[in-house]
């Protein structure tokens, strides 16, 4: 079994809680990408990230000092997102650490997929930005099945607590063979089921402390989450999609 997770936009350096095991796996198509966005203007590399100057400048100047293979931060560490927060990896003990990096993997649109402990850079790349070049265009043109193909090789069972926007560079290239259960965090208004972003960043945050306290190793465990209030819904739910409603208080 094999737990996704979307990276996060903010990002740290800590090279000092924990090392890194290894480099990323494709972090030569990470060299291309680095080439690539160093060789943009000021103006084409903030409208690719679509942020404000404060923004923009910050990781201009990132661009133009990264270097991929010095001062690296473990990937569970360097992402500072709402879902990080809620996993709290910086309180997990020795033998939770070993199950993430075994289980979990973080999809991004710069290195393409992560184990927890890889060393990384702060980077601002989302899988859906649009590029500026001839031949590089778009970052699911240029991942394609790279990504798919090794996360299968891991396994045939995939948990689903990654975005649409980077859970599609797994889900399209699915096979009769692949087990890909999607986590729905939601809650019932009239009759349909509601996700709020906030509230489902937390849960999958949740959810990945959650396995990885319990050690879970079969998919089916993960029915008894029922943290956040969430519990599952198994009456909306079926072999594909796992669905945790928040209960009323």
């Amino acid at each position: 079994m094999r737990i996704i997770i979307s990276p996060a936009k903010k990002m740290k350096i800590d090279t000092d809680s924990l090392d890194y095991h290894q480099l990323p796996e494709f972090i030569k198509d990470t060299e291309i990408l680095l080439e690539y966005l160093k060789g943009l203007s000021y103006e084409d590399v903030k409208s690719v990230w679509n942020c404000s100057d404060k923004i923009a400048v910050l990781n201009y100047e990132r661009i133009q000092n990264m270097e991929l293979y010095r001062n690296l931060t473990p990937a569970i560490l360097a992402f500072e997102g709402i879902q990080y927060q809620y996993m709290a990896p910086v309180v997990f003990q020795t033998n939770e650490f070993a199950y993430l990096e075994k289980h979990l993997r973080i999809l991004s649109g710069f290195y393409g997929m992560l184990s927890p402990f890889d060393g990384v850079a702060p980077y601002r790349l989302e899988m859906q930005a649009k590029l500026k070049g001839d031949k590089l265009n778009s970052l699911y043109e240029f991942w394609n099945s790279k990504l798919a193909d090794k996360l299968f090789s891991e396994s045939n069972c995939i948990v689903n607590l990654a975005s649409k926007e980077y859970s599609k560079c797994i889900s399209d290239y699915l096979n009769e063979k692949i087990r890909f259960v999607t986590c729905v965090f939601g809650e019932t208004i009239g009759e349909k089921v509601i996700e709020k972003g906030t509230l489902v960043k937390m849960a999958r945050g949740e959810m990945v402390r959650f396995m990885a306290e319990n050690k879970i190793e079969d998919v089916e465990d993960i029915k008894s989450f029922n943290r956040l209030n969430y519990v599952f819904a198994d009456h909306l739910s079926d072999k594909n999609t796992y669905v945790f409603l928040k209960k009323e208080k």
